[in-house]
């Protein structure tokens, strides 16, 4: 397996961890050069995103995963490489990471892949939109929609020790959330079986999040903080629209096609073991 990633964030990090002792080669685009030693100790090559390096990468990849969100003119990777993928004489996969965002609002109603999308902000009527052309490339697709990410120095404890948690409440209001090591399985346990199809990424447990927070607060032995009602909560624009949508989302699909058992199935059980680890920060 070579497998070259397109965004070495956060996820793709925790992915190329899980992937890393079955892979002959792994790479990773990136725009800035001071997070190439970074990549390095990670074992990953580093290289620039756009550059001939990366399309001398592609022609010699089995495997590719695209962790970048789309931008005005759609999907950067397409845009810069789209022609190179259809021709890559050894591509046999592509993962694309995507979120449960193109549902849009269900009022709390559960979803699954079969469920149709309904976008309704435009950075997720955008997501889809990708999805759509990376079907296009005409190579097997693995398209992962991921519920809200969490983990070490991303979740709740962190922001209550950082005073910027709060408490919104918004009744009715849930969301499901996935810890980034079970994401990094499900990815890997996909590319394994190079799996095709939509994969719903999400814990077992869609839950308010002012419960997130305080749970958070139990564990670590603080007064959580006061709840403050949605309507009267100051919110930037992005943080309103994310709040404008309220879904449960199934997770069956990874169990039952790619045999994951989540190892944090509940935010209870992922923030209790980063904060029982130390690892949370």
């Amino acid at each position: 397996m070579r497998l070259l990633i397109f965004g070495f964030g956060y996820s793709a990090a925790a992915i190329a961890r899980e992937l890393r002792a079955r892979a002959e080669w792994i790479g990773g685009t990136i725009r800035d050069e001071s997070r190439a030693a970074e990549l390095r100790t990670a074992g990953v090559e580093p290289l620039a995103f756009g550059s001939p390096h990366a399309s001398a990468a592609l022609r010699h990849a089995t495997h590719v995963l695209v962790s970048l969100p789309p931008g005005q003119t759609g999907d950067p990777a397409l845009a810069r490489h789209a022609e190179e993928l259809r021709a890559a004489p050894e591509l046999r996969w592509i993962a694309y990471l995507s979120t449960v965002g193109v549902y849009g609002d269900r009022s709390g109603a559960w979803v699954d892949e079969d469920t149709p999308p309904d976008p309704s902000q435009p950075r997720t009527r955008a997501r889809i939109e990708a999805e759509h052309a990376w079907h296009e490339v005409g190579k097997p697709l693995a398209i992962f929609r991921i519920a809200g990410i969490y983990g070490p120095g991303r979740n709740a404890l962190v922001n209550l020790a950082e005073g910027t948690a709060r408490r919104i409440v918004k009744p009715g209001q849930v969301f499901n959330r996935i810890h980034v090591a079970d994401l990094a399985a499900i990815v890997a346990a996909a590319l394994t079986r190079e799996a095709s199809g939509i994969f719903n990424v999400a814990d077992d447990e869609p839950a308010p999040p002012q419960d997130v927070v305080a749970f958070a607060a139990k564990l670590m032995g603080v007064a959580p903080p006061p709840e403050i009602d949605f309507a009267e909560a100051d919110l930037t624009p992005m943080a309103r629209s994310f709040y404008s949508e309220s879904r449960r989302v199934s997770n069956r699909r990874i169990k039952e096609e790619l045999g994951i058992a989540l190892r944090y199935p509940t935010y209870r059980d992922g923030l209790t073991e980063l904060w029982r680890s130390g690892i949370w920060r």
